[in-house]
């Protein structure tokens, strides 16, 4: 029995996409040099929801996810230290699964260099209801 062909799925290893090299903000930087390429292998059309393949090298930076930014990783090489604004600490390493939450600030830290496929939401709140006329 043949699959039917399914249109516009992405797949990662079938895509060519360029590069875009970054480095965190000179004021948010804390140690090291984590200079950073994004391989952004697909963006929804109203640019909220992003997925694709993510590097970066050793060092440590602040982070603040907007409130309904939403980022789900999968390492596929390193280790990563993340510590919550409330001084929680969590440690991840290649093969690990996990969800960053909206609103989330603390800092994330390359312990080594380190490789994940991300998928980033950032969740729109629905429009509201119309007034009933009466």
């Amino acid at each position: 029995m043949n699959s039917p062909q399914i249109r516009h799925c992405i797949a990662f290893d079938e895509t060519t996409v360029a590069p875009e090299h970054s480095r965190p903000a000179p004021e948010r930087l804390i140690s090291g040099d984590p200079r950073q390429t994004t391989w952004n292998h697909y963006s929804d059309p109203s640019g909220q929801f992003h997925a694709g393949i993510w590097q970066g090298e050793p060092g440590a930076w602040r982070v603040q996810y907007d409130a309904h930014e939403e980022e789900l990783c999968t390492l596929v090489e390193g280790r990563v230290r993340l510590t919550a604004a409330d001084g929680l600490v969590r440690e991840f390493s290649a093969g690990a699964t996990f969800v960053v939450p909206g609103g989330f600030a603390g800092i994330w830290e390359n312990v080594t260099r380190v490789r994940k496929i991300y998928a980033i939401g950032t969740l729109q709140a629905p429009p509201a209801a119309p007034e009933a006329k009466g």
